[in-house]
């Protein structure tokens, strides 16, 4: 079912009815769960008692142990994280920006246009837009922008529909930019945005790459992007925070990122080709080409402020189309990583990079174990499962709705809660499918 929002509201009143019904069944739960001690006390003597029991117990209490641990050390590493301010007009380095653009309509349209209006010094920037075999009206809107910005940007039409990594590959190839930037197509930047996205190249002779900051922008549109913007706040603003402040972020995202060109040539016939179980590789483009340039020794960044609001799936169906995409692509890519991470790839330390590597090593090993024990959990203890699980997502749901509270907004805040119910109950078998299909093609979203 669909909400609409009004853009210039804070949350509709149908949204403050879901966040209520959410929080209070939380609230329903947590006291649930501390008046069941009878049924806890039986859980423990019929499957605790047990060796097999015990072995799950001793293994769940070291995978919590090890992810309080985790947390710790992000946290830490969140804290030593500082974003780069703008370099002057004169050291800014020329800029290539490539826009790939598939079944986007108008909206490719409005990406150009924000691209044009950027704060940088437009003679040391190149706009290059690509339409990938679009079958809407795509193109025309690519006409129409260049009838409105002139020369100050190229768009070329691929022959027929081959991918946005061949898209990009047209632009690496064409681009003159000392640093290339990838933006999606569905996409609008702040007018600061380019030029905080490139100044770490200036300021940091070994930067390969700069992730952007990913916002959603259709929040106004149904309730999957409002809970998503809150998601992504965390994702990036603290777990790319964290990961940059160890000179590497995993994955510069495709709706907005910036690599410097010798990096990218270094790495570009590799990534091209790229295969996995033998099909050549059309997705996760993006945590190849940071994987290969983390590869090179290249610190990864991130950059706060570069600011990219960009459109996500408003069904239940298109949320799983995106997930599942990227649940095989960090399949591909942390296998990838496994194979450089513990050689002596870079010279400054590379403690974190293998701490966050095992981190995404574990996640993807425990999947199906996870997903066994809930549906056993389930089928013999139901009500300790619900209360439980609950309880659970009250307790750890807090530490998102706290963040973007502190970053944005309270109100919109408690949507952590209703998105970590959404995916306890509705997304748990996302990872373990994209690992079963995890050489399977197809962008999905895209018609």
């Amino acid at each position: 079912m669909k909400a609409k929002f009004n853009l210039n509201s804070k949350i509709s009143f149908s949204g403050v009815v879901t966040l209520l019904m959410t929080f209070l069944i939380l609230i329903g739960a947590t006291v649930l769960f501390f008046s069941m001690d009878i049924e806890y006390a039986n859980f423990r003597t019929e499957r605790l008692g047990t060796t097999i029991g015990k072995v799950f117990l001793y293994v769940a209490t070291g995978i919590l142990f090890y992810k309080i641990f985790f947390f710790i050390y992000i946290v830490y590493r969140y804290f030593k994280y500082k974003n780069i301010d703008s370099v002057s007009n004169a050291e800014l380095p020329t800029c290539t920006v490539i826009v790939p653009a598939y079944n986007e309509g108008k909206q490719v349209y409005d990406t150009l246009l924000s691209l044009a209006n950027s704060d940088y010094p437009k003679e040391k920037l190149e706009l290059i837009a690509i339409d990938d075999g679009s079958k809407d009206d795509t193109w025309f809107w690519l006409l129409e922008a260049k009838k409105y910005l002139g020369d100050s940007v190229l768009i070329l039409q691929q022959p027929k529909n081959m991918g946005k990594r061949h898209a990009l590959y047209r632009g690496f190839n064409i681009g003159k930019g000392e640093v290339f930037v990838t933006v999606d197509s569905d996409s609008i930047v702040d007018i600061n945005t380019l030029r905080l996205l490139l100044s770490p190249f200036i300021v940091d002779e070994n930067c390969g790459a700069v992730a952007g900051n990913i916002r959603v922008l259709n929040t106004h549109k149904a309730f999957i992007p409002q809970m998503l913007d809150v998601s992504f706040a965390l994702s990036f603003e603290f777990v790319r925070a964290a990961q940059s402040s160890l000179n590497s972020v995993l994955c510069t995202p495709g709706a907005l990122a910036a690599y410097r060109s010798e990096a990218v040539f270094a790495c570009l016939d590799d990534w091209i080709n790229q295969t996995f179980m033998g099909k050549p590789s059309d997705i996760g483009e993006d945590r190849a080409m940071t994987n290969m340039i983390l590869k090179q020794g290249y610190n990864v960044l991130f950059q706060r402020h570069a600011n990219a609001y960009t459109n996500v799936p408003e069904s239940y169906k298109g949320l799983c189309k995106m997930f599942i995409r990227w649940g095989r692509s960090n399949v591909r890519e942390t296998l990838a990583m496994g194979k450089y991470v513990f050689g002596n790839y870079r010279k400054q330390s590379r403690f974190g990079p293998r701490l966050l590597f095992l981190n995404q090593a574990q996640t993807l090993l425990m999947s199906y174990p996870f997903t066994l024990f809930m549906l056993y959990f389930i089928i013999t203890h139901p009500i300790l499962f619900l209360s439980a699980t609950f309880f659970g997502i009250l307790v750890f749901s807090s530490f998102p709705a706290l963040f973007y509270a502190k970053r944005y907004s309270w109100e919109k805040s408690f949507w952590a809660y209703t998105y970590s119910v959404l995916y306890t109950f509705a997304l748990f078998w996302i990872t373990p499918y994209a690992i079963a299909t995890a050489s399977r093609r197809g962008w999905l979203t895209r018609g």
